[in-house]
């Protein structure tokens, strides 16, 4: 399962934790009952579209039916899926079997959507000065996030697992995962700090159903057109300005009124949702000499590959380095480990190399896996070592007495020699001063 749709499903979660009021609150909007049918399971979406157009309950008898034999698990799963959300209605028949119903405000405002084609959220302003073209949206759009997530570890003075593992994320992985935090702290605190950014607007207090209906309402904008900032409630306003900042949309200022222009970062939001995002193209080759070749122009690509290998120059649309130990060392010392390493570079293979098995030679993988294991090759502890005992008897009398302690480290019967933790050697002294 790619990374967006694990990151994603988590962000549905949170929307099924929502109590059953506030869940058909959400469904009295058009544009979110669309949004939550794209984030469903394959086989929960056929049940919604089949049963769409049928009044009453459906028996789960008969949805079973329409499953192949292999696919019971699949069928649980979407059925739980449907229920957490809310969508269906588990009701009982006087023979006690199960049957679905389809939520009475979901299904009739997904058929009239479905039907109608449904409006676009708001409309858009006329222009009253140039706005930026796709291209100069795209670039503003990549450029905020990415000062964003790139500054997310750089002050600390050890990278975590879990930083790196964001780092590692895909666009769409790493932006539901901000969403998810901003709407958790919306209710605690109003107050999330995303490196450089502090996404301080809104209220504490905030309901989490206000700012879900907004977002997934944002992601039916068009990008590139403008929209008037007085169409939106004051908490809309208020969320607007911490969008600004990760680059979902951009705002602009005229003489007598504000608007908002979404990027594709927002109307993306409820597209990744989906299983049908294709796998993102790979940018990195990597040689059996250790040589790193990235064809990018990002800072932040640069910035990550900062992380365990050796820049050695940037061009504008290439970066190169080099895979070396002591830039592998820095990065284990930091919390990162090999496997992530190796996941990344595979993940991240240039179309070239992409479909080449395997895509990272095989002699850079395994002296990645060594190097780490160098470092944990060896672990020094203060001991001493105890031999010539008088006796078979006081010799194991020590060993005992070091258990019990928890200070033995090795023990040679035969020979009658043990080596004990440092720490316990007074002990074992004065013990064996006794055994005499």
């Amino acid at each position: 399962m790619p990374q967006v749709r694990i990151i994603a499903k988590n962000f549905m979660d949170m929307v099924a934790s929502l109590p059953a009021m506030k869940l058909d609150r959400l469904y009295q909007n058009a544009f979110i009952c669309e949004a939550i049918l794209r984030s469903l399971p394959p086989l929960a979406k056929k049940y919604v579209v089949q049963i769409l157009f049928f009044d009453g309950p459906v028996s789960g008898k008969l949805l079973e039916q329409w499953v192949l034999a292999d696919g019971v698990t699949k069928h649980r799963v979407a059925i739980d899926r449907l229920i957490q959300l809310r969508i269906f209605i588990e009701v009982s028949d006087k023979k006690r079997e199960s049957s679905y119903k389809l939520n009475q405000t979901f299904q009739a405002n997904l058929r009239k959507h479905l039907t109608n084609g449904g409006v676009l959220p708001r409309e858009t302003m006329a222009a009253v000065v140039k706005l930026p073209n796709l291209e100069e949206l795209d670039t503003y759009a990549l450029e905020q996030w990415e000062v964003g997530t790139s500054s997310m570890d750089r002050d600390a003075p050890r990278l975590t697992e879990g930083g790196f593992q964001f780092l590692l994320m895909d666009t769409n992985a790493q932006l539901w995962y901000i969403i998810r935090e901003y709407i958790t702290n919306s209710e605690i605190s109003g107050f999330l700090q995303l490196g450089i950014y502090s996404l301080s607007h809104i209220e504490r207090g905030t309901d989490p159903a206000d700012l879900i209906s907004f977002l997934l309402e944002l992601s039916f904008h068009v990008t590139g057109e403008a929209y008037n900032i007085n169409t939106l409630t004051e908490i809309q306003r208020n969320t607007i300005k911490d969008l600004a900042e990760l680059g979902l949309v951009k705002l602009q200022q005229g003489r007598k009124e504000s608007w908002f222009i979404p990027t594709k970062l927002a109307t993306n939001l409820s597209v990744s949702l989906t299983d049908s995002s294709s796998r993102k193209q790979g940018y990195v080759v990597v040689e059996t000499n250790f040589r790193l070749y990235a064809y990018s122009s990002s800072k932040l690509h640069c910035e990550i590959l900062r992380l365990f290998s050796k820049i050695e120059y940037q061009l504008p649309n290439l970066i190169v380095g080099a895979i070396t130990k002591e830039s592998l060392y820095t990065a284990f010392e930091n919390g990162i480990t090999s496997d992530q390493i190796i996941s990344f570079l595979q993940q991240n293979a240039h179309p070239r190399v992409a479909e080449r098995l395997p895509s990272v030679p095989e002699n850079v993988t395994d002296q990645i896996r060594l190097w780490e294991a160098d470092l944990n090759r060896v672990e020094i502890t203060p001991s001493h070592f105890y031999d010539e005992f008088p006796s078979r008897d006081t010799f194991e009398a020590a060993c005992d007495f070091a258990r019990e302690w928890n200070g033995l480290l090795w023990e040679d019967s035969k020979k009658m020699r043990v080596v004990v933790k440092a720490e316990i050697h007074m002990n074992m002294r004065e013990f064996l001063r006794g055994q005499k």
